[in-house]
């Protein structure tokens, strides 16, 4: 089967490089899946669970906000953070989101926009930390 290559790259440097069999990601528009030779293309990417398929083997990444370009047979991401989901504690997570939830209630019950705003960013990182490690771990 032919590859494409992936690269993930953050402000602290690049998660991964190697080639591989397909990426699913999630974009802005809805989740899009990327094979090798695929027409090039540019998206914004959300909060989410990115996967990448190997030799069979199904490995997930969870990637908060960011941009990915399709060209030459390589997708490339530039997001704001990146985690494999085996490498997720789950219990931090669950707390983050515990955190998130009781923010976003204050938020929206004193109107505060922006902190709302950002419980919200909070919640939706946790969450996808949570699906990233829970499919890690099938």
């Amino acid at each position: 089967m032919a590859q494409i290559h992936l690269e993930v790259v953050t402000p602290t440097g690049p998660v991964i490089s190697d080639d591989v069999d397909i990426v699913t990601a999630p974009g802005f528009g809805g989740e899009f899946g990327v094979l090798a030779n695929h027409a090039p293309f540019l998206s914004t990417i959300k909060t989410g669970t990115l996967s990448f398929k190997k030799d069979k083997e199904t490995r997930y990444l969870m990637v908060s906000g960011g941009f990915s370009e399709v060209s030459n047979n390589k997708v490339t991401f530039l997001v704001e953070s990146a985690e494999y989901g085996h490498d997720i504690d789950v219990d931090r997570a669950i707390q983050a989101k515990e955190r998130a939830e009781k923010r976003l209630a204050q938020a929206i019950q004193q109107s505060e926009k922006l902190n709302r705003t950002r419980a919200e960013a909070a919640l939706q990182r946790a969450l996808a930390r949570l699906t990233a490690a829970e499919k890690a771990r099938q």
